[in-house]
């Protein structure tokens, strides 16, 4: 064989044995070691990218507020939802039973088989009428009278549990009434003081209606936290109030609490059957839409409003990652000439910016647990700075600021902030694939 011949054949063997190897190399597969590392090192700030690193951080810093504020807005808003809830459910009932065919005059064995429902804890008689209250001094307040029953009374919590002043044996003896902390603060009377309570529909003489006027002995002063219920309200011994509503063995209402205040509607027939008469049900959510409602309203606002700030940030990582893109144009030119596909460019470009809004998002859910967790503590310091009361208990009904963080809502915000940043990456990791290494390298 000749040296020529045989050159060429060691040439062709040299070559086979290159395809071979190339064959046998398994594919680069997505999201690799190499394009993380490139990612991470895209991530790192150097002198001459120091203004790209800032914009990062920037929207690091947007999206992880972004994220607390949604956290910690919806936990408040969430709070004063359940202790309004919890504060207007403790004296109202769940549910509302009123007579439609004739009085209810058997309103003893009435709460009694409601109360024998599955579901049912409470039912409480009640005698209701409006009233002018006033004290010693001659100050005088409108006042909602509640007859009730001593021991239904007693076993109404939030109020039997609030007691500040006195105790309920003068009105379980029936001649005493409860009245709230705020009226007895306008009136200037205490427990063991005598209140004036009168009466528009009192008694029919020859010469007309003459208002009733009664006075009687509080016995007790309670305080539930609500500054309109505490201002407002006055429990009396239900036959008392019987009679000074002419309204003598017969009531006006029964009251139903219920074990799951949100599955009223599935006690509507079970307690139409118990009843054995016509009656008229109404709940909890009926009486109080408008309230509510407007709460709702005002919560789904404030989560859209606030969802503009991680919408801002994402915004900001668009930003960064236009400009890193152009800044790297030689260095993506220089990877794709090295066998780098439009993929692993855009994967590359895709992990720099994903990393920055993922980071962002946890570490937002962290600060904002923890503001939750400490949010009464963090309330009484900025009060103590401006030397003002933040949240006043007469304005906002509740004496501290309370937070209840939803897992629903808090995973919903995670998925919302994430879903915003890797979108918003798409883009420009698209238009680094894109690009065009002849073009790159042309003046470099």
């Amino acid at each position: 064989m000749v040296p020529a011949q045989r050159g060429k054949t060691m040439a062709d063997a040299a070559n086979g044995d290159a395809a071979t190897t190339l064959q046998a190399q398994p594919k680069s597969r997505p999201f690799s070691a190499f394009e993380r590392m490139v990612a991470w090192r895209y991530l790192r700030s150097r002198r001459k990218e120091a203004f790209i690193s800032v914009i990062a951080g920037f929207s690091f810093i947007g999206i992880m507020l972004g994220v607390a504020t949604l956290i910690i807005v919806m936990a408040v808003m969430n709070g004063f939802r359940t202790e309004l809830i919890s504060r207007i459910l403790g004296i109202n009932g769940h549910m509302i039973i009123q007579a439609i065919d004739a009085p209810l005059n058997d309103y003893a064995e009435l709460s009694e088989r409601l109360s024998a429902v599955a579901g049912v804890t409470l039912a409480i008689p009640l005698v209701e009428g409006q009233t002018l209250a006033s004290g010693a001094a001659g100050a005088g307040t409108g006042a909602l009278v509640r007859g009730i029953r001593a021991d239904d009374l007693a076993r109404l919590k939030t109020v039997s549990d609030h007691i500040k002043e006195g105790d309920l044996v003068g009105f379980a003896s029936g001649s005493g009434v409860a009245i709230g902390a705020r009226m007895a603060e306008q009136l200037g009377i205490g427990a063991g003081g005598q209140i004036t309570l009168v009466a528009p529909e009192g008694d029919v003489t020859p010469l007309g209606v003459n208002p009733r006027v009664k006075t009687y002995t509080v016995s007790a002063v309670f305080e539930i936290g609500m500054s309109e219920y505490d201002a407002s309200i006055i429990y009396m011994p239900l036959e008392e109030a019987q009679l000074y509503f002419n309204s003598e063995g017969i009531v006006q209402s029964i009251e139903l609490f219920v074990s799951n205040p949100d599955a009223v509607d599935d006690l509507r027939q079970p307690i139409e059957a118990a009843a054995e008469r016509q009656i008229f049900v109404t709940d909890w959510r009926q009486r109080n839409r408008t309230f509510f409602s407007a709460l709702e309203v005002e919560r789904n606002v404030m989560f859209m409003i606030l969802t503009l700030i991680v919408l801002v940030a994402a915004l900001n990582i668009i930003s960064g990652l236009i400009m890193l893109v152009k800044d790297k144009g030689s260095d993506i030119a220089i990877l794709r000439t090295m066998g780098a596909t439009s993929g692993a460019i855009m994967r590359i470009f895709f992990m720099t910016g994903a990393a920055i809004g993922t980071v962002g998002t946890f570490a937002g859910v962290l600060l904002g647990v923890v503001v939750c967790l400490n949010v009464e503590s963090i309330r009484q310091f900025f009060s103590w700075i401006s030397g003002t009361t933040l949240f006043n208990p007469e304005l906002y009904f509740l004496s501290q600021l309370p937070a209840d963080m939803n897992a629903g809502e808090t995973v919903s915000v995670i998925v919302m902030a994430l879903a915003l940043s890797f979108l918003a990456t798409i883009f420009p990791a698209w238009r680094a694939s894109r690009l065009d290494p002849v073009q790159a390298l042309r003046y470099e």
